[in-house]
Formats: structure tokens, sequence, C-alpha cells
């Protein structure tokens, strides 16, 4: 511990160690968000538009990047199966699009339908999708996706999918 002596300032950050280590882990999580904005401005696109195609307006969107990118968007429709609970389009880079019922935050989601194939398929894919998964209950297999995640290509894909043609 550092002695506080009143002609002193009460502490010299810069003198201590633990303070420019702390320093020194904030200026490398900012360089870390600095990196995953290409892809959260990308996502954030990306998102808006699947939302357009599926008629969720903007404000009922969320989408996120961290050691994992993930998107949600709550619907309006319901399955038939499960009229009295709500349904949420739910993304994530290693699994792409799956239709899921609302459950409680700590609840793991119940899985409706997954869609294969591209994690990043054209907003009108995922609305057809989306479409399916309602009108056909159990029409869609659950197939997990394991897959090597290429940011950098799921930024380009995503891209080229929210820009106006």
């Amino acid at each position: 511990m550092i002695p506080v002596r009143p002609d002193r300032p009460r502490h010299d950050p810069g003198g201590i160690p633990h303070a420019r280590a702390l320093r020194s882990t904030l200026t490398e999580e900012r360089a870390a968000a600095d990196d995953l904005r290409p892809l959260a401005l990308a996502l954030q696109s990306y998102v808006h538009a699947v939302a357009d195609a599926v008629g969720v307006p903007h404000d009922a969107t969320m989408c996120e990047v961290t050691d994992t990118a993930t998107a949600y968007l709550a619907l309006s429709r319901r399955h038939p199966e499960r009229p009295e609970q709500d349904l949420m389009l739910l993304w994530s880079e290693g699994q792409g699009w799956s239709v899921a019922v609302e459950t409680a935050p700590t609840a793991t989601p119940v899985l409706i339908a997954r869609l294969g194939g591209d994690p990043v398929p054209p907003p009108h894919t995922v609305a057809r999708f989306v479409t399916d998964a309602i009108a056909h209950p159990g029409a869609r297999r659950l197939v997990a996706l394991p897959r090597p995640v290429d940011r950098p290509g799921l930024i380009e894909r995503m891209e080229r999918c929210s820009s106006p043609r």
C-alpha cells in the first residue's frame, strides 16, 4: 500500500503498476471492440433487412457481437401447436437462423425449426423459412450446423444481403 501524505496527491495511477495493467487491459478491450465494429454494423444492417422481409419493426430486433454474434427478432405470429406463446426468430453465427418459442429469459428456447445451409441467406429466404416453419409444423428438421466461423466472410455476405438493389 502506498502511504498517503497530505502534500502529495491521493494516488498517482501512472506510478502504480496495477493501474498501468488496468490501462493496458482497457486499451486492449477498446481495440477488440473496434475490431468487432464492422461485424456489428453489418449484422445490424442485415438483421434490419431480414426484419423488413419478415414484417418485423426494427425496434423489435436486437443483435450483439461479443465472443459470438447473435440476433433476435420478436415475431408477431403464433405457432399452431403453441398458440398461447410468442415466437422469436434467432440467429447465431455458428447456427444460422431458427424459429423458437419465447421462454423465460433463463430457460432454453424451444426450437420449432432451423434453417440449414448458409448462415447468411438472403432476407427473402429467411422470410419464406419463417412462413414455412409456422405453416407446416414439424416440416423442418433441427440439424446442427457446426462450422468454423469466417467473420470477414460473414460481414461480406451480410453487406451484400442488406444493400439496396
